[in-house]
């Protein structure tokens, strides 16, 4: 591996969880953006360090709810489609 890769920090992350949270969980998971898929995950993706990474996924273990995967991402990058609909963090559905 190219040493300065493995030196830089991801940008992001993007964790998916089993189920789908209502859009009142953006703020507790620090105002990271929350997808629901059709397939009955919940995707959290934004910008976050190492440290932030260790406290949203220890507030996975408090909430109870099954882990699926975690993926460093290039913030800057957007976001792969989706075919489902965003939740807006004003708490009002998306149109």
């Amino acid at each position: 591996m190219d040493e300065r890769l493995r030196n830089q920090s991801p940008a992001g992350y993007e964790i998916r969880i089993d189920g789908h949270l209502g859009e009142h969980w953006s703020a507790w998971f620090d105002g990271l953006t929350l997808t629901h898929e059709s397939d009955g995950t919940t995707t959290l993706r934004g910008a976050v360090d190492q440290a932030g990474l260790h406290g949203l996924l220890s507030r996975v273990r408090d909430l109870g709810v099954t882990l699926i995967s975690v993926k460093a991402i290039d913030v800057l990058l957007p976001a792969q489609p989706s075919d489902a609909p965003q939740i807006p963090k004003s708490g009002s559905p998306a149109p």
